[in-house]
């Protein structure tokens, strides 16, 4: 795909949608944190069903450490993997309060050390908390590249950087947001809607659905 081609998807993107927002809800940086790390393979609606209950009672890492593995999990027990996650979790909090004063840190480097946190969880902190240019690739923006040929990679990590590399830089950072909503709700899996896609025209995919 070539650099105008890629320019004007982005650009109908951002004209359908002009503010993009992650669908998973938070109102801090740490409340993001936990919320993401919820998230690994589990829907936005299960982890948000959960943080509504647990973000009044417990959304420090002092309170929710203070809930213990055993406290945690009875808030989100309905979400996937629940017991590593309650683990990971609370050992994060712990690391935030020892080491980072409480406080998310915003660079890679911190955000990977902390349990539960890989690259894909650090680059959502990183580019919706912090608003730094980073692509955190998941199962739809990988589908979605790979369909339209935006930025075809046999791996996330090929994708991500590909991404980086060829969105211009004024789409940037809303991008990741654009990507995942365009693969959740029209790029879908099993049948893409190619007929209501704003880029049909623009994507290279061989195997349009009507």
């Amino acid at each position: 795909m070539n650099a105008a081609k890629r320019h004007e998807i982005f650009t109908r993107l951002r004209e359908a949608n002009p503010n993009p927002k992650t669908e998973l809800e938070y109102n801090s940086p740490f409340e993001l944190l936990v919320a993401v790390t919820l998230s690994a393979q589990a829907t936005d609606v299960s982890v948000n069903k959960a943080t509504r209950k647990l973000f009044p009672v417990a959304n420090t890492p002092e309170a929710i450490y203070a809930l213990g593995v055993d406290g945690l999990k009875e808030y989100i027990k309905t979400i996937g993997l629940y017991n590593a996650k309650a683990e990971n979790v609370i050992k994060a909090c712990k690391m935030l309060v020892d080491l980072h004063n409480s406080v998310v840190p915003d660079n890679r480097e911190d955000l990977e050390a902390l349990p539960g946190v890989g690259r894909k969880t650090a680059n959502v902190v990183l580019n919706t908390a912090f608003g730094q240019p980073a692509m955190a690739v998941d199962t739809h923006i990988f589908r979605v590249s790979n369909r339209t040929k935006m930025a075809p990679g046999k791996n996330v990590l090929e994708v991500e950087r590909k991404l980086m590399r060829f969105i211009p830089k004024e789409f940037l950072i809303d991008s990741h947001h654009w990507l995942i909503l365009h693969g959740r709700y029209t790029c879908i899996a099993r049948k893409p809607r190619c007929g209501s896609c704003l880029i049909e025209d623009l994507c290279e995919f061989k195997e349009k659905v009507e």
